[in-house]
Order: C-alpha cells, then sequence, then structure tokens
C-alpha cells in the first residue's frame, strides 16, 4: 500500500518511510497521520514484508513494531545492520526488548518508542529523526532504551 500527499508549498519531494506493523489498525492509524503530515507512506504487515519490500524501494526511515509474526523488528533491525544498511529505525513496542537494548549491539536505533502512543508522540519522533539523519553524514543514535516522547498529549494513543 502506497500513500503520497504533498505538503502545501512542498518543493522538496516528500521523505519516504516504511510502517511495518501486524496491527492493522496502528498500520492505517500511523499511516492516516504521516500522509496528512506530508510524507510518502508505504506499510508492510510483517518484517519479512518488511524486508522484501526494502530489496527494491529507498526509504528514509522505517517505524517498526517489534513483537510480530515470522521476522520480528529487532530481527529486521539486525537484517538492515548485516547488510550495512544506515537506514534510521524507530522501533515501537508494548514492551521494549531490554535483553536487546540492554547490551552494547549494532542495532543503532535512531530512537524508540512505547505504546500506547499518541498521535503527536509518533510525529515528533520520526520529524525529529528525519530531521537529525538529514545533517548528519552517519545514523544517528539514542541511548540503548531511550524513548522518543512529545510534550503534548491529546488523549489519542496507537
Amino acid at each position: 500500500m502506497s500513500n503520497v500527499t504533498a505538503a502545501p508549498g512542498q518543493t522538496n519531494p516528500p521523505r519516504r518511510i516504511l510502517v511495518v506493523d501486524d496491527d492493522i489498525a496502528i498500520r492505517q492509524l500511523s499511516t492516516d497521520l504521516l500522509t496528512r503530515s506530508g510524507f510518502h507512506v508505504d506499510v508492510a504487515e510483517d518484517g519479512a514484508v518488511a524486508w522484501n519490500t526494502l530489496q527494491t524501494n529507498h526509504y528514509d526511515l522505517v517505524v517498526t513494531d517489534h513483537r510480530m509474526p515470522k521476522v520480528s523488528g529487532v530481527q529486521l533491525v539486525k537484517k538492515l545492520r548485516a547488510a550495512r544498511m544506515a537506514l534510521p529505525v524507530i522501533l515501537v513496542s508494548g514492551t521494549l526488548p531490554t535483553e536487546e537494548l540492554d547490551r552494547p549491539s549494532c542495532l543503532q536505533l535512531a530512537a524508540t518508542l512505547l505504546k500506547p502512543f499518541t498521535a503527536e508522540e509518533l510525529l515528533l519522533a520520526v520529524t525529529e529523526v528525519l530531521r537529525a539523519t538529514a545533517h548528519a553524514p552517519t545514523l544517528s543514535t539514542s541511548a540503548p532504551g531511550q524513548q522518543s516522547r512529545a510534550p503534548a498529549d491529546d488523549g489519542f494513543r496507537m
């Protein structure tokens, strides 16, 4: 699935984001929010589909759930890093994989986001990561277990 909406007055092509989540409602809400915010969004229902999609398409960011069938979010990130893909990744989960995040790792996550999260929290994490990676020659990383949180909370949670 692909959605494209250019932001008003936008002169550059929209940034491309791959949203990976096995929950159809989360995928749709995330896609709707990011598309309305001017991003080009594709979706994948699990890490295996995401991996195949990443072989044929270029993305500026991956937002992936952790707990999914077939290939988890952490497994997907490990595959990306093993393939030397420096693509920034936001890992989203109801419970963060602390064993993976506590030890020194090659995951190089740009951010983590704990479910449930608000629309503002997702949008803030995405814009901060894209802004950081647009100005940095290498992948921006956050401390293990660090969460991206927006100050505003409208009560809408994904």
